[in-house]
């Protein structure tokens, strides 16, 4: 119990940050919105009907892992916050875990992303994406598996950078190119030799690919987005999710010691 009160505390004390920011809450609703509007309607006017599917859903899906998945990702930029200002060194020397305390950092993110993912969905609704409420059910439990994905990607990115500066520099590096090579805006069923191995090594390839398979699962156009199963993506995304977070944990844990 006293493993899983700190973990809720930490997750807690992250989500009152956001929501106690009113910029950045603002801030990080805007690209996505942009995003889906701008480009899945941009995208659907020159193309959706050559696909034979609507690239405002398309876009939606692809725009909604990838936020969730940058978004507790980059959240964990936290962590760096937190050692410049000691406070991780107060935490750390507490009677619990440092697996407990980097799990309440990233659930603590995650909450923060699906709230995020929350505004989303209602914006997709609003300009037209059809949304079942079977499809809305089955959205809730894969977005907390994205949260939670992106969490422990952005523990690894954390425990090798040594400032938030340095992070904000990395970032964009490590996010962009994901973007083209995970899906979000565009199919990717067919890339070049070169650009499909970088697409199967990309973390974001299978947070989108799942988002898809869970939410096309009942229509027609399921064969036409989605690159591999539900149950691939999920083992793939189980198995990078320990590596990801047992190795950053490890490598953060021996930093802060090093200090």
């Amino acid at each position: 119990m006293r493993e899983i009160n700190a973990i809720v505390a930490i997750a807690y004390r992250d989500l009152i940050k956001f929501l106690r920011d009113p910029v950045r809450m603002a801030s990080t609703f805007i690209f996505p919105l942009i995003y889906i509007g701008v480009l899945g309607g941009s995208f659907e006017a020159g193309f959706g009907g050559e696909v034979g599917y609507n690239f405002i859903t398309f876009t939606f899906t692809g725009v909604l892992a990838q936020t969730l998945f940058q978004s507790s990702a980059i959240g964990l930029i936290s962590l760096i916050e937190d050692r410049e200002n000691d406070f991780s060194q107060e935490i750390f020397v507490s009677p619990i875990s440092r697996y407990s305390i980097i799990l309440g950092k990233v659930w603590g993110e995650s909450l923060v992303s699906m709230t995020q993912g929350v505004g989303i969905v209602a914006f997709a609704s609003i300009i037209g994406v059809s949304i079942s409420l079977g499809q809305l059910l089955v959205l809730i439990p894969m977005t907390l598996v994205v949260c939670l994905f992106g969490g422990a990607f952005g523990v690894i990115i954390m425990a090798n950078l040594n400032s938030q500066r340095a992070a904000n520099q990395v970032f964009p590096f490590v996010m962009l190119p994901q973007y083209f090579l995970a899906g979000v805006f565009l199919p990717i069923g067919k890339l070049p030799w070169y650009l499909d191995v970088l697409s199967r090594i990309s973390p974001m390839r299978y947070a989108v690919d799942l988002t898809r398979s869970v939410f096309y699962a009942p229509l027609p156009e399921y064969s036409a987005v989605v690159l591999q199963g539900t149950s691939f993506n999920i083992i793939a995304i189980a198995v990078l999710f320990g590596v990801f977070l047992l190795t950053g944990t490890f490598l953060f844990v021996r930093k802060e010691k090093n200090r």
